[in-house]
């Protein structure tokens, strides 16, 4: 809204009165969605929104309202899935138009201010959906009808049959989870890392799944392929290579040419899997990857308050990209000498690698490029940071993109548990301090006056629009994952009591699956599921490993079972589309191995779990304690004394305890070989 303010159209925000407008004057509804570093949607904005003939034309025959995606997803879900229906696709702008009541009639994406692409002008449509509404009214009833009733339905495609023949035969199997590897591994892209052609997007999820699968299968085409990945983007025009942190998808298959916009949970996302994989292989990469990233977080995405800002948009002075990219020649003029190392090493050249620019990206690694120029691999790495500075401070003078400085509950709580899984994998004490501060900062911004319940966005120090689950899950998981880095058993408490919240606000109970909005919201056409792990993990799917690890630090063992159930329901699902349902498959992998159950007790156990925390156990829970807490069960009945001990406990079943972490690990390394 506030980037529309100065269209000539008049626009309503999603609110009571504009929908009132409607019913008055019986005048069809446009719902334009998008959000700020949508290039598309500036893209429309100056070509039609701010046209005056085209503005008269709307503001006389439809009630125009304007939504922000990233604010109201719960809106941006119901019409995104009526423009598929009606198109086969979908995006941003989103363009969709409603009856007064809020059923959708028809929807489209961007149209240009005259015909082209294949595409009728914006007025063209605007003129032809007008007619329709005031001459065939009738039709116009019955598509609002049919395309309701899809959307309300379709969140059961997925769904399976939960009436099952009573058999002796387990539910979940490790054959399940090697098909699912198989199924994954027919989209490996094997030469350049990640899934597919283009456009490449990063895949978190699925990396995740490929480390865990090797970790129990010891699959090395699984680990090969995560590692491959994870090498080929941060070497890779898709993180940037003078400032940290990484774009949102690539436009090519090498990861060379991204759509520039940098967003938060991108961010929060890959930090969490690169802490995973440095945990596995104790690659510098991983580690300077996420030092970088984590820094960039702080530098330009990090409030005075402490929340975490949405995004940065890929336009600068109205060009994409401009901001980031280079000409040889203007490198050549900062670093002088020093240019020709340079240059050749992140592939700068006179005609430019992308679009007659450059966009700096590494074809070699440093140890292939100091043995190729026959210098100490220091050397080289000291004189290409001195240019790398030299060269950011010279951009930093440039025209900044544009940063959408809302603060986001759900994509701020998975920043927090990125900085908490960093902390974990890299032992940096700030890591640690910057997940304590966030969650404190979520939990006293985002609260609403009765205490637990939560708001959803928080900006210009006010919180508004209702939270939603992933809010909900994401925050769960935060609080557990803050937890087993503090230590606090405060944390696993809170998280208790949001998960109880959930089950009472969210829980359909004839499916056992969550809504998206809570029973007490009333201002949306319909409430539907979101089961995809798409870009980010899916409220439900994170639900499931919430309730799995809660379950087993709370000592619910029927959140444990709901879990399973979920499952259960979705495992055909996962099965046949694997990169949809990712973190649906990592949970599936919980249920068939179970947990390590870790509690470490004694003097130093603060210091014990640490170093447990920085071992990859995909699946784990952790908790320490110096003094007497038989509060929860993994805990319970633990002798205390000067000796540090480490128990391992697994399907129900305890080892003898260790006082190493050599000796941990020889234990991990037994379950695993057994």
């Amino acid at each position: 809204m506030l980037q529309h303010a100065h269209n000539p159209v008049d626009l309503f925000a999603w609110k009571p009165e504009a929908f009132e407008k409607a019913r008055r004057e019986d005048k069809p509804i446009l719902v334009s969605i998008g959000y700020s570093t949508c290039h598309w949607c500036h893209v429309m904005e100056r070509e039609s929104f701010e046209d005056q003939e085209v503005a008269g034309f709307m503001n006389d025959n439809f009630v125009c309202i304007k939504v922000d995606r990233e604010e109201r997803p719960d809106i941006d879900q119901i019409y995104m899935e009526a423009c598929q229906v009606l198109t086969g696709g979908g995006g941003w702008p989103l363009n969709c138009f409603l009856l007064p009541d809020k059923r959708p009639f028809y929807a489209g994406t961007y149209y240009p201010p005259m015909p082209a692409y294949n595409r009728p002008s914006w007025l063209q449509v605007l003129m032809n959906i007008s007619h329709s509404y005031q001459n065939r009214r009738e039709t116009v009833e019955d598509q609002a009808d049919r395309l309701t009733e899809i959307i309300q339905n379709s969140g059961n495609t997925f769904i399976g049959n939960k009436l099952r023949v009573v058999s002796d035969a387990p539910a979940f199997t490790k054959d399940l989870l090697q098909n699912i590897f198989q199924v994954l591994q027919k989209q490996f892209d094997p030469v350049n890392g990640g899934f597919g052609g283009a456009p490449k997007f990063p895949g978190t999820m699925s990396l995740n799944f490929l480390l865990g699968h090797y970790f129990y299968f010891g699959e090395k085409t699984a680990l090969d392929h995560a590692l491959l990945s994870l090498d080929k983007m941060a070497t890779g025009g898709i993180y940037d290579q003078l400032g940290g942190g990484f774009a949102r998808y690539a436009t090519d298959p090498k990861w060379l040419a991204p759509h520039f916009e940098k967003m938060l949970y991108d961010n929060a996302l890959l930090v969490g899997v690169l802490a995973e994989a440095y945990k596995l292989t104790k690659k510098n990469l991983y580690k300077e990857t996420i030092e970088e990233t984590l820094e960039w977080v702080r530098r330009e995405m990090t409030s005075p308050e402490g929340g975490f800002y949405s995004a940065q948009d890929a336009d600068s002075e109205g060009v994409e990209g401009k901001f980031y990219v280079w000409d040889k020649a203007e490198i050549e003029q900062v670093l002088g000498e020093d240019a020709a190392l340079f240059c050749e090493f992140y592939d700068v050249t006179e005609h430019g690698n992308w679009e007659e620019k450059n966009i700096l990206w590494r074809k070699r690694t440093f140890e292939e490029f100091a043995e190729l120029k026959k210098m100490p691999v220091s050397e080289l790495k000291n004189r290409l940071a001195d240019a790398r500075l030299r060269l950011f401070e010279v951009r930093d003078e440039r025209v900044h993109p544009g940063l959408d400085d809302k603060i986001l509950l759900d994509w701020n709580a998975l920043m927090c548990s990125a900085s908490a899984k960093a902390y974990a994998a890299l032992g940096e004490e700030s890591y640690r301090e910057t997940a304590i501060a966030s969650l404190d900062f979520l939990v006293k911004k985002f609260t609403q006056p009765d205490g637990i319940t939560l708001f959803h966005t928080y900006k210009n120090r006010k919180a508004q629009y209702d939270a939603f689950l992933d809010d909900y899950a994401y925050l769960i998981e935060a609080m557990l994952d803050v937890a087993e880095t503090t230590f606090d058993n405060n944390y696993i408490l809170q998280a208790g009591r949001y998960i109880e919240f959930v089950l009472e606000n969210f829980l359909d109970p004839t499916d056992k699956m969550f809504y998206f909005t809570s029973a007490k919201q009333k201002d949306i056409l319909l409430r539907r599921k979101d089961l995809y792990d798409s870009a980010m993990p899916s409220g439900n799917s994170t639900m499931v490993r919430n309730l799995q690890r809660a379950g087993i630090l709370l000592g619910k063992e029927e959140w444990r079972q709901m879990a399973s159930e979920m499952l259960l329901t979705m495992k055909d699902a996962v099965g046949r589309y694997p990169s949809s349902f990712s973190q649906w498959a990592a949970g599936l992998m919980g249920e068939v191995f179970g947990f390590f159950e870790i509690a470490v007790t004694g003097a130093k156990a603060f210091e014990t779990g640490k170093a447990v925390s920085a071992e990859f156990l995909p699946q784990k829970v952790l908790m320490a304690s110096a003094g007497e807490d038989d509060f929860f069960p993994l805990l319970e009945g633990k002798p205390r004394g000067s000796d540090t001990l480490i128990y391992l406990c697994q399907n129900y079943a305890c080892r003898q305890p260790v006082d190493t972490i050599e000796a941990f690990k020889q234990l991990i390394g037994d379950v695993r070989s057994s």
